[in-house]
């Protein structure tokens, strides 16, 4: 290096802060050249021996940003960084919400969700305000639900009906019941990314939800997000679950119609589907029924069809019966859709449709109370403290299960009085 006496790295940040900072003074000669931000820069702790002081380096570090800047360098005068200032996003009321949410406005659809799904108490509050005010719009459109095993192709398939749809003339929503993972604390968000055709269509709304930790709290988010969207216009809503154990029923327990995604090879795969969750399916869909599939997926219709004798149908008055698709091709989905809307047609006439949206309604009130109760007992603050002395006792086998809940459900009542 040149120069006799090179300032520490500590020197040239606490000479440079007072530059950016202030404003005042000249920034010291720190071998980078910045003519739109002087002063933010310095180069690396470590520079070839053979570098001079005027040199510049592809790497650089940045002390700070000055309100927008991007943290390039630049000496040209129009890349300048800029002085506007962030604007931050209007706050809403319920009535902007409402008029949004009636006039089919995509981003306030989307930012009335984000309140839905907000575990914020205010949110939430105002989120029942909007739900409350655009109630009367709900409850017309037809909501199917869908699952499958890993592998089915639904989100193909969904793409590909979602789109069929759209070109009959509805408009299509498609939310997704994901539970957060009890290990990780995530959820899966892959869908939007999966479904790159109906994600652009201005008729499709396509909403992969996050989850609540619980699978009722995903419940509960996923139905009021589902009255949003009829609200907003949308026809068809189909409601995707990622097919992990109680997802399906509480899928089934939200929609009018629901299906099985299912692979050919029926003799493998009726060993891997429990007898349970066809018993909730209106529908059986042999997905990828194309090519030299065809043959194979013919049989696995008939298969499935042999076995749903046995099983209880799920929806009153109505025989489920298995079908055969091909999200590449499109052959089937007509076929599928003709279905439901006899399923649909056939349950108003007598009855069935409109009883079990009644007993969804009262379900749904019946599973809130539950999740209040649950959230109600396990945040209470003498619970709480007395929570761990009590699952110690368990665990050293000085106190009973049952002696634990007792215990544990008198402190709550004293708690409350």
């Amino acid at each position: 290096m040149t120069d006799n006496k090179r300032p520490t790295p500590d020197e040239l940040r606490n000479a440079q802060d007072a530059t950016f900072t202030t404003g005042e003074g000249k920034a010291p000669e720190l071998g980078v050249k910045n003519a739109s931000a002087e002063g933010s820069t310095y180069r690396p702790d470590w520079v070839p021996e053979d570098a001079k002081k005027d040199d510049t380096f592809a790497c650089h570090v940045m002390k700070g940003v000055k309100e927008m800047h991007d943290g390039l360098l630049s000496s040209s005068a129009h890349l300048a960084p800029s002085v506007r200032p962030v604007q931050r996003r209007k706050k809403l009321t319920v009535a902007d919400y409402v008029r949004g949410i009636e006039q089919g406005d995509r981003v306030i659809l989307s930012r009335a969700i984000t309140l839905v799904e907000s575990n914020n108490k205010d949110h939430f509050k105002l989120a029942q305000q909007v739900l409350q005010a655009v109630l009367p719009r709900t409850g017309k459109a037809l909501r199917i639900g869908i699952t499958g095993v890993p592998g089915a192709g639904k989100s193909t398939f969904i793409e590909a009906f979602g789109n069929m749809l759209i070109e009959a003339g509805y408009k299509v929503a498609v939310l997704a019941v994901d539970p957060t993972s009890q290990v990780t604390k995530g959820s899966i968000l892959g869908d939007k990314t999966r479904m790159e055709t109906l994600t652009k269509h201005p008729e499709a709304y396509i909403r992969p939800s996050p989850a609540g930790g619980t699978l009722g709290g995903v419940a509960r988010k996923s139905r009021e997000t589902m009255l949003l969207c009829e609200a907003a216009g949308y026809d068809i809503i189909l409601v995707e679950t990622v097919g992990v154990g109680q997802s399906e029923v509480t899928v089934r327990s939200m929609v009018d119609f629901f299906m099985l995604i299912v692979l050919t090879g029926a003799g493998d795969e009726l060993q891997g589907i429990k007898k349970g969750v066809m018993e909730l399916a209106d529908a059986i869909v042999v997905n990828k029924a194309d090519g030299d599939n065809l043959k194979r997926a013919l049989i696995a219709r008939s298969d499935y069809d042999r076995m749903l004798h046995y099983i209880r149908p799920a929806t009153e008055k109505w025989k489920t019966q298995a079908y055969t698709c091909s999200a590449v091709t499109k052959d089937g989905l007509d076929e599928l859709w003709d279905v439901i809307q006899e399923f649909a047609e056939q349950g108003k006439e007598n009855g069935v449709f409109l009883k079990r949206r009644q007993e969804q309604s009262l379900r749904w009130v019946r599973d809130m109370i539950d999740e209040h109760l649950h959230n109600l007992f396990f945040n209470n603050v003498v619970i709480q403290g007395r929570m761990g002395e009590v699952e110690a006792a368990v665990l050293d086998g000085e106190m009973s299960e049952s002696q634990a809940v007792e215990e544990l459900i008198g402190v709550f009542d004293k708690s409350l009085t």
